[in-house]
């Protein structure tokens, strides 16, 4: 079972892990080695709670009505939900839940904390969201369609920092949305195009 879900991913769950927690690392050695101030809480604990899970549901819903617009992206994203459903089915669900985790505390803490957090610093508040939102969106590229998607919830993610002051927000909100994300695409895959094969059942016709 479990060989044959590396051979389905075509990446450990280790190595996936690994990979995913080495993003935060990097992130945070960036913020110690330049001392790059960071806002953490903001609002507090549990406003970050609840701000960032009710922001993470609300943005979900809104690229999923906005997916069903016909002609609103300038390409479909059924490919790039296929490949992601063919990479995240071969997980556990453990696993995946822990991915979306180190992603919401990972991704944030390089490119809100250091990376927005830096260009603050050193140029202003509007270049600072939109620079670390592109590159944001060029780091998740696998399409023109994806790039303009991820980039626009980086655009989200920016100014929620900006105006919370609170990194812990935006990484539940993150962490959540890829759960969100995730939970829909394996739960109901016929929502994106996706195409489900049994494995099970082409292993008894071969």
């Amino acid at each position: 079972m479990a060989l044959r879900e590396q051979q389905k991913s075509g990446l450990s769950s280790n190595a996936a892990v690994l990979f995913q927690g080495g993003i935060g690392v990097l992130g945070l050695l960036a913020i110690l080695f330049f001392g790059i101030p960071v806002w953490v809480l903001g609002p507090g604990l549990w406003a970050s709670i609840l701000y960032g899970v009710c922001g993470a549901v609300a943005t979900y819903a809104v690229l999923l009505m906005l997916s069903r617009i016909p002609g609103l992206f300038p390409e479909s994203l059924e490919r790039q939900m296929q490949g992601l459903y063919d990479f995240a089915s071969g997980y556990s669900p453990a696993v995946l839940v822990l991915l979306s985790l180190l992603a919401g505390i990972g991704e944030e803490l390089l490119f809100r904390g250091a990376l927005q957090g830096w260009l603050m610093a050193n140029t202003d508040a509007l270049t600072a969201v939109a620079a670390a939102s592109v590159l944001f969106g060029l780091v998740h590229y696998v399409s023109f369609t994806y790039f303009l998607v991820a980039t626009g919830l980086g655009l989200i993610l920016g100014v929620v920092y900006l105006v919370s002051e609170s990194l812990v927000l935006v990484m539940i909100w993150h962490a959540v949305y890829d759960l969100i994300a995730l939970f829909c695409l394996l739960r109901f895959p016929h929502w994106f195009g996706v195409r489900v094969v049994d494995h099970r059942q082409n292993g008894r016709q071969e």
